[in-house]
């Protein structure tokens, strides 16, 4: 098989992680145990995903003319991601994340945009050769919309599949005018975007997909099986069972782990099972990309639960 190609538009953050033992209420101060530097933003995390399940990934974001900026494109070429489509606004820093992440591995995060929020259509229109050669365009929302909306109308012009992640959801994108092969959402982002959570009816899932046009929805739900919506119907994959340490970037693994796995080819259930391990891989440790799973490591745990789940059918029909 050949080696697919994802492109990724997105955001570049630094992290600054904060251990606490829980976390502050509104007005409360709290010490922290520890706090780390880390590469971050959810584009970039989505393109250490895709390259570290063996997939050949091109990242278009910006980042400042600082030496964060400089520290990143270093780490990313580590990671073989091609950043040709990376640019560099003058005058801004790179984007920021302060996370606070407390014992139960649940967390808080505050996000800067600096640079990110500079990236324009023009920049990724400049992309455009890159972006139609690709297997699959991944996005987040963590970008302006105008540079999100324009990767997209490239993408369907040239027949590309688009995998989208609307985090932070936000209104006004213009859904009508944009086919997406795959939405990935949170119960959270569902509701807000759509007013609809999962206990909703197929027909009315339907309805919400096709005024979207929307192809496939998948709802992550943490420890909870994910929930798959497509005009043929709705159906649960059950995620890989493990003790958390921190779940920041899980869902970046998740849906960068699910973007190549399309790209390869694989069916619905599959690439959710498989983007399912991933995600649960990826709590494992703290970090949003040094948590991420390289291929033989969710290959592993991915047919450990093919496995278990056939076992579990087989006990199941006796």
């Amino acid at each position: 098989m050949a080696q697919p190609h994802v492109v990724v538009v997105g955001s570049l953050n630094i992290d600054y992680i904060a251990s606490v033992e829980r976390l502050p209420e509104p007005g409360q101060t709290v010490t922290a145990g520890w706090l780390l530097r880390r590469f971050g933003g959810k584009g970039a995390n989505q393109a250490v995903a895709a390259a570290r399940q063996c997939a050949r990934v091109s990242l278009i974001g910006s980042i400042g003319d600082d030496e964060n900026g400089k520290s990143y494109l270093k780490r990313l070429r580590e990671e073989s991601i091609a950043v040709g489509g990376v640019v560099t606004k003058t005058g801004s820093l790179t984007g920021t994340a302060l996370i606070a992440v407390e014992q139960s591995a649940e967390n808080i995060i505050i996000v800067a945009p600096e640079a990110n929020g500079k990236i324009t259509a023009a920049d990724v229109r400049a992309q455009a050769p890159c972006i139609g050669r690709a297997d699959v365009l991944l996005l987040q929302w963590e970008v302006p919309q105008a540079a999100v909306v324009e990767a997209v109308r490239i993408a369907n012009w040239a027949a590309v599949p688009v995998v989208m992640n609307p985090s932070p959801a936000r209104q006004g994108f213009p859904w009508s005018e944009c086919d997406l092969d795959t939405l990935i959402i949170n119960e959270g982002e569902g509701k807000a975007l759509f007013d609809l959570r999962t206990t909703a009816g197929q027909k009315v899932w339907n309805a919400a997909l096709a005024s979207h046009r929307i192809k496939h929805l998948l709802v992550t739900r943490g420890a909870k099986p994910t929930v798959c919506f497509s005009a043929a119907g709705r159906f649960e994959v059950p995620p890989l069972k493990v003790r958390p340490v921190d779940t920041v970037g899980a869902g970046d693994a998740f849906a960068g782990a699910f973007a190549v796995r399309r790209a390869e080819g694989a069916n619905l259930r599959d690439a959710v099972a498989y983007a399912n391990c991933a995600g649960a891989l990826a709590t494992l440790k703290s970090g949003a990309q040094e948590s991420i799973p390289k291929r033989a490591v969710t290959e592993t745990a991915f047919h450990k639960f093919l496995t278990q789940r056939r076992k579990e059918r087989k006990t199941r029909s006796i």
